[in-house]
């Protein structure tokens, strides 16, 4: 059977905005929210991987999610942050970090209020949508942070994040239910 814990956290989800639009993660890929830091390009990446940060003393890379989706690059500003995720590569877990305009709240949406990723014919790939939720008159993209990424493009910016001289950041956990 399973906890009562387990059955909280499929229901949660960490909002966060890209370019006005609005976005969620399951609140059990969801690690923290960081500031954003100070970012170390690492030469020869995607342009999506932006560099690593320094993490406890760990490099882990960060991803622009709005350069991913074709919105532009993330404009630092003082609601900009970095929300520390992980994810499934080649079965094993891989902690990254990824940009975000402004992280919202943790909101609970049940089954009922989240609607299937839309149809948009052959040519677009909707599989990192899990679904669509609904807050007030507003759409939430509900994403599967392990479908976002390629492997090839997870396996880039597991690289980055290997062995890469990062600076000290500042670090504010924000408490999602975990």
């Amino acid at each position: 059977m399973a906890s009562d814990d387990t059955t909280l956290n499929d229901n949660q989800y960490l909002t966060f905005v890209l370019e006005n639009e609005l976005f969620a993660l399951n609140i059990g890929s969801v690690r923290e929210v960081l500031e954003l830091t100070s970012i170390t390009k690492v030469p020869r990446t995607p342009e999506f991987i932006r560099g690593v940060i320094n993490l406890r003393g760990r490099a882990v890379p960060v991803v622009d999610l709005r350069m991913k989706f074709g919105m532009g690059e993330t404009r630092r500003t003082v609601n900009t942050c970095i929300i520390i995720v992980e994810v499934e590569l080649d079965g094993e877990a891989t902690v990254l970090g990824a940009l975000a305009d402004s992280v919202q709240e943790v909101y609970e949406m049940e089954s009922s209020q989240i609607e299937p990723p839309p149809r948009m014919g052959t040519r677009i790939k909707t599989e990192f949508i899990t679904g669509m939720g609904k807050s007030g008159d507003r759409f939430i993209v509900i994403l599967d942070i392990n479908k976002v990424f390629s492997a090839e493009e997870l396996t880039l910016a597991a690289d980055a994040g290997r062995g890469q001289p990062v600076a000290e950041g500042r670090e504010v956990a924000v408490d999602a239910g975990a």
